[in-house]
C-alpha cells in the first residue's frame, strides 16, 4: 500500500491545480450563497491542505496511524482550518464535509491516471482512509476549540457579573447576583483582593441582595471570602440579608459572629462612612 500512496502523492503534485478546482466545486464553492471572500478562503484552505499532504508525509506514513509524527504538519494545517471555521461560527459538520469533498477529485485523478484496476483500488482505499482520518481530526479539533471558546466566555461572564465598585474613598462593594458556586466565589475573591491592593481600601461590602438562596455551601463561600479580606488587613460587611435568608442562616446553624451585616447596601454604606468619621446630614 505504501507504493500506491507514493504514486498518488506524485499525482497530487502533477495535477494540483485541477484537483483544487474540482475539490472546490465539489465543496460548493461556486454556490451563490458564498461571498467572494469565502470562496477565496476555501481556495486557500484547499491549497494549503493539498500542498502539505503531498510534501509532509514520509514514505512509510500509515493513514491508520494519523496521530503519528509523520502526519504532524498535516494535522497542524487541519487544526488551523478547523479553529478558523469554529471562530467564524461554522459547524463541525460543514468543516468535515469540506474535507470529505476532497475524495471525489482524488478518486477521479486516480481513475484518469492509473490503468491497472487492482492498483486503482489499492490507491483509492489508501486515500479514502486518509481523508476519513483528516475529517475526523477536524471534528475533534472543532469540538475542542468550541469548548475553549465556551470556557473563555464563561470566565468573561463571571468577571462581568462580579464587578468591584468603589463607593467611597477606601470603601469597595461587590454586588452579587445569582447563584454562588465555588468557581464564581473564587473569581470574586481574586478580583476583590486585587482591588483592595490596588486602591488601598480598608472596607469591602459584599451585597447579596440578588442571591436567591443561602445554604451551607453559599455561607461557606462567603466566610472564606471574608477571611481572605481580613488577611489583607481590611474589614468586611455583608449587606442584603433579607428576612427569609436570615431565618435560613439561623435554621442551618451558620455562625456569622464577628461579621457585620446590614439589611441593605445603603445601610452598609452608612455604617462604613460612620466608621470613618463621616456624618450624613440633610441640608434641606
Amino acid at each position: 500500500m505504501t507504493t500506491q500512496r507514493q504514486a498518488v502523492l506524485g499525482l497530487l503534485a502533477q495535477h494540483e491545480d485541477q484537483i483544487v478546482s474540482e475539490w472546490l466545486q465539489e465543496a460548493g464553492a461556486s454556490s451563490g450563497r458564498l461571498t467572494d471572500a469565502a470562496r477565496r478562503a476555501m481556495a486557500v484552505e484547499a491549497s494549503d491542505v493539498l500542498r502539505t499532504l503531498r510534501t509532509a508525509p514520509q514514505a512509510d506514513a500509515d493513514p491508520e496511524q494519523f496521530q503519528a509524527a509523520p502526519w504532524t504538519p498535516l494535522r497542524q494545517v487541519l487544526e488551523a482550518l478547523s479553529r478558523s471555521r469554529a471562530a467564524q461560527g461554522q459547524s463541525a459538520g460543514d468543516t468535515s464535509q469540506f474535507v470529505l469533498a476532497f475524495k471525489r477529485p482524488l478518486f477521479t485523478t486516480v481513475q484518469r491516471t492509473v490503468a491497472d484496476p487492482q492498483s486503482q483500488l489499492a490507491a483509492v482505499w489508501a486515500m479514502s482512509t486518509l481523508v476519513d482520518k483528516m475529517a475526523q481530526w477536524t471534528v475533534s479539533t472543532y469540538q475542542q476549540t468550541r469548548e475553549d471558546i465556551i470556557k473563555r466566555q464563561q470566565q468573561d461572564l463571571l468577571e462581568l457579573s462580579t464587578p468591584v465598585i468603589k463607593l467611597w474613598d477606601g470603601v469597595l462593594a461587590v454586588p452579587m447576583i445569582g447563584t454562588l458556586d465555588s468557581s464564581r466565589t473564587q473569581v470574586v475573591m481574586e478580583t476583590l483582593l486585587q482591588r483592595i491592593v490596588d486602591t488601598g481600601a480598608t472596607l469591602a461590602i459584599i451585597d447579596i441582595t440578588g442571591v436567591p438562596t443561602v445554604d451551607t455551601l453559599v455561607a461557606q463561600h462567603l466566610l472564606k471570602t471574608v477571611s481572605a479580606i481580613r488577611l489583607m488587613g481590611a474589614e468586611c460587611v455583608i449587606s442584603g440579608i433579607r428576612p427569609q435568608i436570615a431565618q435560613t442562616i439561623v435554621h442551618l446553624g451558620i455562625d456569622l459572629e464577628g461579621i457585620a451585616s446590614k439589611a441593605s447596601l445603603a445601610d452598609a454604606l452608612e455604617l462604613a462612612l460612620r466608621q470613618r468619621g463621616y456624618t450624613i446630614t440633610r441640608t434641606v
